[in-house]
């Protein structure tokens, strides 16, 4: 997806191009007081030698020869070439010219900022620092997506794991426990899922800290939480409780065991 920054309040594209950000060097020309033409940069002799540099550091099928054509006529008053032709006469791969709805001459951002320079040297401070900036929103972002797989690696371990040492199945209810009418709501929950109520687990733990969903595995939460989504709308629905606990037992069952028979998760070590 296409990206901006803003620099010096003008609005500049930057687009992906496989693993590389290119710079729009026309919306950086917008910068630039009077009438100038990126090729206009592109005749300047110091302009040409820089980007040949570049081009033998990054691009092992620059064309060296038609290079030093151009080189030994940069800066003549009567020569002039385009980034479409920079591109084909050298096989380019710094400098591109786009068409379409974000048309226009894009750069590298090493090229960019010697651009920047030729805009004013205040403007390519403010670039730098702009591009600095987004390519730090973009770390922040992957190390944000890195630790949540992570994280979700961890969980999936736990859930596999859990599940080979606990019996976390959730026991079908008799209609004797259906029956009974739970006024509170979390305790039809946890009769869904763990089989029994708050109190009847104290009642079974007395030397416990916590209560019975402090003691419950990751997975087990997971689907706690899907159950009282699922809940909350067949109350909506106003369905007696009787017929709540029963289809969100039913449900409980088939998601932790779609969880325990997960061949992902299996897989994992």
């Amino acid at each position: 997806m296409n990206k901006k920054i803003t620099v010096k309040g003008i609005e500049i594209t930057i687009i992906r191009e496989g693993n590389e950000n290119y710079i729009s060097l026309t919306d950086m020309l917008k910068a630039k007081d009077g009438d100038f033409f990126i090729s206009d940069w592109l005749r300047n002799r110091n302009t040409v030698e820089f980007l040949g540099i570049w081009e033998s550091v990054y691009n092992p099928n620059f064309n060296y020869g038609e290079f030093a054509i151009i080189r030994s006529q940069a800066g003549l008053n009567n020569y002039k070439i385009s980034v479409k032709e920079w591109q084909e006469k050298t096989n380019a791969i710094g400098l591109k010219a786009t068409a379409g709805r974000y048309g226009g001459t894009y750069a590298h951002p090493d090229l960019a900022f010697e651009f920047g320079m030729w805009v004013s040297a205040e403007f390519k401070i403010y670039l730098i620092k702009e591009f600095q900036r987004l390519k730090a929103d973009e770390n922040d972002r992957l190390k944000l997506d890195w630790n949540l797989q992570r994280t979700l690696s961890k969980v999936n371990y736990h859930i596999h794991t859990d599940a080979i040492k606990e019996n976390l199945i959730p026991v079908k209810l008799s209609k004797q426990q259906i029956s009974l009418v739970y006024a509170n709501e979390a305790d039809l929950l946890n009769m869904a899922l763990f089989g029994e109520t708050a109190k009847q687990w104290r009642d079974e733990n007395p030397k416990a800290k916590g209560n019975i969903r402090d003691e419950a595995s990751l997975v087990q939460l997971v689907v706690l939480t899907n159950l009282e989504s699922i809940n909350a709308m067949l109350i909506k629905q106003k369905l007696p409780q009787a017929t709540r606990l029963l289809q969100l037992n039913e449900i409980a069952i088939i998601q932790m065991k779609s969880l325990v028979n997960s061949k992902a998760l299996k897989n994992l070590k």
